[in-house]
């Protein structure tokens, strides 16, 4: 089979832009970590789909942590970009930033890295094509991504002999 040929980064990255509704807010008229979230889901997937020209699915969702609070009536970007690629899946990187549009001020409100998998019309993962960093903060994204897909292949197979080993007794 050939093997798709390899896309740049800027191709398929995203920007959402969302404004804070109620809605969108908890009791304190800060937003909901899960709506928040899902905004980062949502970029993610629709930057795993630009890439792959595939249908694509969250296989998992590094820590996220809420950097700082955002704010009934502020505007919230959601950035995100392909960092590394393998066979039939990649890792996107993703940022949330907030506006307060009153004062211009911005802050960086939460960061995520997800691998989304590639799906062909069986249902089953399909190949991808690669990535091909140009700037040197695309470089320096995918080095980084090699090293934290280590520790989730890690991770996973760590989980995997848990699971047996609870199966067995």
């Amino acid at each position: 089979m050939n093997e798709p040929a390899k896309k740049v980064p800027s191709d398929s990255q995203v920007e959402m832009t969302e404004i804070v509704l109620p809605h969108h807010t908890n009791a304190i008229g800060t937003v909901f970590g899960g709506t928040v979230m899902s905004w980062v889901d949502i970029a993610a997937a629709t930057c795993g789909l630009r890439h792959c020209r595939k249908q694509v699915v969250t296989a998992s969702m590094d820590a996220m942590h809420f950097l700082a609070p955002i704010r009934l009536g502020w505007i919230v970007t959601v950035r995100a970009a392909i960092n590394y690629t393998s066979h039939t899946s990649c890792e996107v990187g993703v940022k949330v930033i907030a506006e307060n549009p009153l004062t211009s001020e911005t802050f960086h409100t939460a960061s995520a890295y997800l691998t989304m998998v590639a799906l062909g019309a069986d249902g089953r993962p399909a190949q991808i094509p690669g990535i091909q960093p140009q700037t040197e903060e695309e470089k320096h994204r995918y080095d980084a991504a090699i090293r934290r897909r280590e520790t989730r292949l890690a991770l996973k197979e760590e989980l995997k002999k848990r699971r047996e080993r609870k199966q067995k007794g």
